[in-house]
């Protein structure tokens, strides 16, 4: 009798045991649920006020294209980022770039498949500024242009890809984000991380807008360049909060005749520089409680109305 009701107690606790085993593991299953469906309505929150101040992006284009005029300026309202304001819960910031102070690397090919000798023969100085290796710029020349011929002496094709582990293929396309440079074999992170400020992808052929350009890139416009704007950077920022600074002509004067021919487009029909831009990059960070949302949208403008083309959450586009 004392066996069986041992036996009994020692069921009994074993019963306790796992119902109390079940009971822990609901309840932190529970918990952990409410804390996901707590994160997820904090990420739709702050995706819709990202939005919201994407629209405020939208608008001040708009209105700066109404009341300036055809020059895009680092002294305009555009260009001063968005403070960091109070929403439900958190703050919102964001700012504008103009994506035509960057190199644009879709510039390397022409519409019709041959290389842009003006943008190529820019993009190396680039590299060479940089202390980059030279033949970044045949390798991301093969990537974009369409056909499958090696440009000498060291770009790549399908071939060199093939042979990677794993193999892939040349894109043989534009670019869709700079990005993309990271697929050239033994480019990495780190030069990457070098080039990355200095260049874009857009999606269609643009002009340099030499009110924005960064120094590095101005810089780097010819051979024949007798400004270097990175040995005074201050000098460089302090003229731009007066207007655009160097205008295109200020660049005439820098540079050979020659080469400004080739820059203006008297030389070959096509412009090289400009003093405006239709294509801005807006990004809009969102903090509620322990949620941040990064938004990246590049907005296209044409005529005075900006409409977004491309949107990235998280990661530069």
């Amino acid at each position: 009798m004392k066996r069986e009701r041992g036996v009994a107690l020692l069921l009994a606790l074993v019963v306790v045991a796992l119902a109390t085993m079940f009971a822990t593991r609901i309840g932190s299953q529970a918990a952990l649920e409410q804390r996901r469906a707590a994160n997820s309505f904090l990420q739709e929150q702050a995706f819709q006020i990202a939005l919201g101040a994407e629209v405020w992006a939208q608008e001040t284009l708009y209105e700066q294209k109404q009341n300036s005029g055809n020059r895009d300026s680092l002294d305009q309202a555009w260009a001063t980022p968005l403070p960091p304001l109070p929403v439900q819960g958190g703050t919102v910031q964001g700012s504008l770039e103009d994506m035509q102070g960057r190199f644009n690397l879709n510039n390397l090919v022409n519409a019709d498949d041959t290389p842009n000798e003006l943008a190529v023969a820019h993009f190396r100085r680039i590299l060479r500024k940089l202390q980059l290796e030279e033949k970044w710029a045949d390798l991301a020349l093969d990537w974009i242009d369409r056909n499958n011929n090696v440009t000498l002496p060291d770009g790549a094709e399908d071939g060199e890809y093939t042979a990677q582990t794993p193999g892939y293929l040349a894109a043989n396309q534009r670019l869709v984000s700079a990005s993309e440079l990271l697929s050239l074999p033994g480019f990495g992170p780190d030069r990457y991380a070098k080039l990355a400020p200095y260049v874009t992808a857009l999606p269609a052929p643009s002009t340099l807008n030499t009110c924005t350009a960064s120094a590095l890139v101005l810089s780097t416009l010819t051979d024949s360049m007798k400004t270097d704007f990175t040995q005074d950077p201050k000098s460089l920022a302090n003229n731009r909060t007066k207007g655009c600074f160097p205008l295109n002509e200020d660049i005439r004067t820098m540079v050979n005749p020659n080469d400004w021919n080739l820059l203006s487009g008297a030389k070959n029909g096509a412009k090289y520089l400009g003093e405006n831009t239709s294509w801005f990059k807006a990004t809009v960070v969102v903090s509620i409680g322990s949620a941040e949302f990064t938004l990246y949208t590049l907005l296209q403008r044409n005529g005075p109305a900006a409409r977004p083309v491309l949107r990235s959450f998280g990661s530069d586009l």
